[in-house]
């Protein structure tokens, strides 16, 4: 069986937490779970570096590069920024972008602005956006209608929304991300909605090393948690773990188009 984490941050994990104390456990543990593959994710100019060179690494790790919208007060980023850090063959989405009103309401005008130019400057390099959103459900909609190329389109990661917003992103082109989130007994709606993503546009991911599922929740998380992901939805939607291991997996390069592998 194989698994793709399409969505992880291995350059904040604590390593001093793992016997060897190396980023080489963390991709052994995880390819000996079936995860063989893992996106890291960049979130801000800061890091951009270390997300790309750990891509460079490790054969079977790609990277994005982006500013979180919880960081675009302190990081304005421009679009030759933007098109730079894009410049490893390594990456192959931008992102991760988005809006979140729930931490960060004060700067709304500075995170649609960061989002729009995120988007835009996926359309250009014809790569696909990994979009955050938390509590700003139709700007986000609004902003991807606008600026969003159909083509590369892009993912709703780590999605806990509801069915409304997921069939408006699909219908959009877009693919939704499921995390461990979706194992906590309180996450209902969103295990509804996990029921109902097409098979073509679904994605797993831990958003590692945060929201470990169950039976980790409250663990740092790492990418071979990916699979109590994959076997969850796949219990949920009624059909074997290689089944959503296999369509996902598929979904991811396809989306990811960029990733050779």
């Amino acid at each position: 069986m194989q698994i793709v984490d399409s969505h992880c941050h291995l350059d904040r994990l604590d390593l001093t937490k793992l016997s060897s104390g190396h980023l080489d456990q963390v991709i052994e543990e995880a390819s000996e779970a079936g995860v063989d593959y893992m996106l890291c994710v960049g979130i801000d100019l800061g890091n951009a570096s270390a997300v790309v060179a750990i891509a460079e690494q490790y054969a079977n790790v790609f990277a994005s590069v982006g500013v979180h919208p919880c960081d675009v007060k302190d990081a304005i980023v421009t679009r030759a920024q933007l098109v730079a850090l894009a410049g490893s063959n390594k990456v192959v989405a931008i992102g991760e972008t988005g809006l979140d009103y729930h931490y960060t309401s004060e700067s709304k005008s500075q995170q649609q602005e960061s989002f729009s130019l995120h988007l835009d400057v996926a359309k250009s390099l014809k790569l696909p956006t990994i979009v955050h959103t938390r509590e700003a459900k139709q700007d986000t909609l609004d902003i991807i209608k606008a600026y969003a190329c159909t083509e590369s389109s892009g993912v709703l990661h780590c999605f806990t929304e509801d069915w409304s917003m997921a069939k408006s992103a699909l219908d959009l082109g877009f693919y939704i991300s499921f995390s461990g989130i979706v194992t906590f007994k309180n996450a209902l709606e969103l295990k509804q909605v996990a029921k109902k993503v097409p098979s073509d546009r679904l994605l797993v991911e831990t958003d590692s090393p945060y929201l470990a599922p169950v039976p980790h929740r409250g663990k740092p998380n790492f990418p071979k948690h990916t699979r109590h992901v994959a076997e969850y939805v796949a219990g949920l939607r009624g059909v074997g773990a290689e089944e959503i291991a296999a369509c996902t997996t598929d979904n991811f390069f396809r989306l990811f188009n960029q990733a050779s592998i």
